[in-house]
């Protein structure tokens, strides 16, 4: 009633199993794209951003990571002031800074 062949894997990985390393070549190859697409920019990224925060100067004019435009009046090692608009100064951590505007960019 129930009769259906069954095929066994040969025992030798050299008579036409494939080796281990051929097992985990497309994993392999998985991450290299990964690395290569997503991992390195990335880190590319984060470096050019900290190198961007660590040469903000008083009077650059930046953008914060929530919109807000303004013009640095002081630096700290882990914050920013900001000036957005007469007598208005407010206090931002260094990291939310998204961008340095160029000088010649208008308000």
């Amino acid at each position: 009633m129930f009769t259906a062949l069954a095929w066994a894997a040969p025992a030798d990985p050299a008579a036409g199993g494939g080796s281990a390393l051929m097992s985990f070549l497309p994993l392999i190859l998985i991450f290299v794209i990964f690395y290569f697409l997503l991992i390195r920019p990335q880190q590319k990224r984060a470096k050019e951003h900290k190198k961007m925060l660590e040469e903000i100067k008083k009077g650059d004019k930046v953008i914060t990571s929530g919109g807000i435009y303004g013009v640095v009046e002081s630096v700290d090692p882990n914050s920013v002031t900001l000036k957005i608009a007469e007598n208005t100064k407010v206090k931002f951590g260094k990291a939310y800074i998204a961008a340095v505007r160029s000088k010649e960019e208008e308000d």
